[in-house]
């Protein structure tokens, strides 16, 4: 090639300079997501937060939320708990469209919280893929994997220390 003055590239190797300029086919195209429905038209999906796993089913309904076999009311005393756990149906605007039934298990009530929001925005998704769009950028389908960091031996926390005495 530095032999032959004005060669280039494709002149020399034409096949692979083809093969390379053409985009892969698997990467052309975007995904598409389909609506996963049981016999009884609930979607099923699992959320996570710290040490918290929620299993929540999700059907078309009245907007009445049931955590644990009570409502999310009375599972959820503080009010900002309840507003995390209605943000996917604020964001869609869709408040009283749709049933949510889930357990919980693990972690504290905050956890428990972000968990049961991350398997609404799953499921929501498998329910209707057009609600992907908007619930991912709100950031609810994304798993915050943030956990509590382990106590280190020689400190009575994971980072605190003793307090320095200089006698």
């Amino acid at each position: 090639m530095a032999d032959v003055p004005g060669a280039t590239l494709a002149d020399v190797m034409p096949e692979q300079v083809a093969d390379a300029a053409a985009p892969p086919a698997e990467m052309s195209e975007a995904p598409v997501y389909e609506r996963k429905v049981d016999d009884l038209g609930r979607s099923y999906a699992t959320g996570k937060r710290k040490d918290a796993v929620a299993r929540v089913w999700v059907k078309p309904g009245k907007g009445q939320i049931v955590v644990n076999g009570r409502e999310s009311d009375v599972y959820f005393a503080r009010p900002t708990l309840r507003m995390i756990i209605r943000q996917p149906f604020d964001v869609i605007e869709r408040k009283t469209e749709y049933d949510v039934f889930c357990t919980v298990k693990g972690g504290g009530l905050s956890g428990q919280a972000g968990a049961v929001r991350h398997g609404i925005s799953k499921a929501l998704t498998l329910q209707d893929p057009d609600l992907r769009s908007p619930l991912k950028k709100a950031g609810f389908l994304t798993r915050d994997s943030r956990t509590v960091e382990r106590k280190k031996y020689g400190k009575p926390k994971a980072r605190r220390s003793f307090q320095f005495s200089k006698r």
